[in-house]
């Protein structure tokens, strides 16, 4: 017979992880297309590399301003009503992005979009904590994140393609590049705000039993959590580990955005068309979709988050320096998969850890304070990456400079001290919190 805990968790699973994959999907598609538009939008509006590295960047300044604030914010008003104004606010600017006409332009629209898209990630993952106790999280999570290499997978293919819509109605493929792809966000944002169920307690989808067991389980863990760890919101803000997983995070948001933002061009060195580029640069993005689910289900099964993250750092580091250093275009194609190996796998592990001290409140503002620091790295890199290939005329440079990024986060991971967390081993009709395990 089917125990309640299988039962339960298996419709939570059916009922978010397809949609928030969908919502996520769309939301990095949109931060993403600029590296496919920048194709043929540089030469058109005439950006340098570096004009181009502050654009990409500046979306991250306002999206380090206000990704807490934001977090807090769904807090009071409810996941589905903030993630709806999100998506839709979100969706308008990235559409915007097709009428931009000069540097400043391009700037001030980028940073709009940044902070119309703030807190759509850590709103996501804190709403996610509320329905997937802790054992389940770096599977749940490496579902819902491999959104980020699939948005590339078919991302690349398909903005590629759209590229040759120039000319229609007057307006240029990169122009139909952002029009086209804003538009899944708007109908998303009006689905959210009919689908999503504010937490388990009133989630009519499940049978009276299911949502007591599934209430009983997340409180005892919270219980637990905040027994051993409890955090007001600004002792969150000043506690070393968390500020040391920010910096982790920079280590991670570094190897991501230098792949997504700058991989079409690394790859339209290669002597390729548009169309060859966009099919060629999915094949690493590939690679990173599937080392994510492997990944996360290894994590959780060893119920072990440290060093998984500390390797990943390694492996990104080696697959870097191996495209940087080959002039032959297949070891590049090969170093970039391993790179994409170590990114993309990191993502689920890592962050889990967070909620694994943080609860509540604390959780929300941790995971977005987490986060923020961590996109720093999308401006400082962006502009890094293309300052360098202005200065040296490659992405060799930059590339070795995100590898000993990656070094350095791999030092601070291992670094951080063992926490013992609850596992939340299988439980029935008590709300006993289950074994400790060593997760973190």
């Amino acid at each position: 017979m089917e125990s309640i805990e299988t039962r339960t968790m298996a419709k939570v699973s059916r009922r978010l992880i397809p949609f928030v994959i969908i919502c996520y999907f769309v939301a990095y598609l949109d931060r993403v297309n600029l590296s496919f538009a920048a194709l043929e939008m540089n030469k058109d509006l005439k950006f340098s590399s570096t004009v181009y590295g502050i654009g990409a960047g500046a979306f991250f300044i306002s999206y380090f301003l206000l990704e807490t604030p934001s977090n807090l914010i769904l807090l009071r008003m409810g996941a589905r009503r903030w993630i709806a104004r999100i998506m839709f606010t979100w969706g308008i600017l990235s559409g915007s992005m097709a009428f931009i006409w000069n540097d400043t332009s391009f700037y001030i629209v980028r940073f709009l979009f940044g902070a119309a898209e703030a807190g759509f990630f850590p709103g996501i993952l804190y709403y996610l904590t509320l329905y997937f106790p802790a054992v389940y999280r770096a599977r749940m999570v490496s579902m819902y994140m491999v959104a980020i290499p699939v948005s590339a997978v078919i991302g690349s293919p398909l903005s590629t393609s759209i590229l040759y819509m120039d000319g229609i109605l007057g307006l240029r493929g990169w122009q139909w590049v952002f029009i086209t792809e804003a538009i899944p966000a708007l109908i998303l944002s009006v689905v959210t705000w009919f689908y999503m169920t504010e937490n388990p307690s009133v989630a009519n989808w499940l049978d009276k039993d299911e949502r007591e067991w599934l209430v009983k389980r997340q409180e005892a863990e919270v219980r637990q959590i905040e027994a051993s760890h409890g955090m007001s919101v600004w002792e969150v803000m000043k506690n070393p580990k968390v500020l040391a997983l920010g910096l982790i995070g920079y280590g991670i948001a570094s190897e991501i955005y230098g792949l997504t933002y700058f991989l079409p061009q690394i790859v339209k060195q290669f002597g390729l068309s548009n169309m060859q580029t966009g099919f060629v640069s999915a094949i690493p993005f590939a690679v990173g979709a599937l080392a994510m689910i492997w990944y996360g289900k290894r994590s959780d099964r060893l119920l072990e988050r440290r060093s998984h993250t500390a390797v990943t750092f390694l492996i990104t580091a080696i697959g870097l320096i191996m495209t940087a250093v080959s002039p032959n275009p297949y070891f590049r194609l090969f170093g970039l998969c391993v790179a994409s190996f170590g990114a993309f796998s990191v993502l689920p592990v890592f962050w889990s850890m967070p909620t694994a001290f943080l609860s509540g409140a604390a959780a929300a503002a941790g995971v977005a304070y987490i986060n923020s620091i961590a996109n720093i790295a999308g401006f400082a890199g962006s502009y890094m990456m293309g300052f360098l290939r202005d200065l040296t005329g490659s992405y060799d440079t930059g590339l070795l400079v995100i590898a000993a990024i990656c070094n350095v986060a791999a030092f601070t991971t291992m670094c951080i001290k063992h926490e013992n967390a609850v596992e939340q081993a299988p439980m029935e009709d008590d709300a006993s919190p289950g074994k400790v395990a060593e997760i973190v």
